[in-house]
């Protein structure tokens, strides 16, 4: 190991020095070998499997929404539907109570 900790060969390729340490699974990578992740360089095979967490998660609460849009749509229809009926009625109401009285 070198004074930085770092491994003085790539692990995928013996040829290439070490620049960096993968902070998933602490193997040293060359340049080629690592790529970058929300501020951290990662490994091919700690990237997928951060990617494959990651889509998991996103892939869950996608699941839930089309049945929330359509309890949604239930939900502002009804909506809509319950004010235009209690607008008819006030209108209508007023108009039977009024003073006016047609000629």
């Amino acid at each position: 190991m070198t004074s930085a900790g770092l491994p003085h060969r790539c692990w995928n390729h013996e040829a290439r020095e070490a620049v960096c340490r993968c902070p998933e699974c602490g193997r040293g990578f060359c340049h080629e070998c690592v790529t970058e992740h929300e501020s951290r360089l990662l490994c091919a095979t700690c990237l997928a499997a951060v990617s494959r967490i990651a889509r998991t998660k996103r892939n869950a609460w996608r699941s839930l929404l089309p049945p929330a849009m359509l309890l949604g749509g239930f939900l502002l229809s009804w909506l809509f539907f319950y004010a235009a009926g209690q607008s008819v009625s006030f209108f209508v109401d007023r108009a039977e109570h009024s003073s006016w009285q047609p000629r």
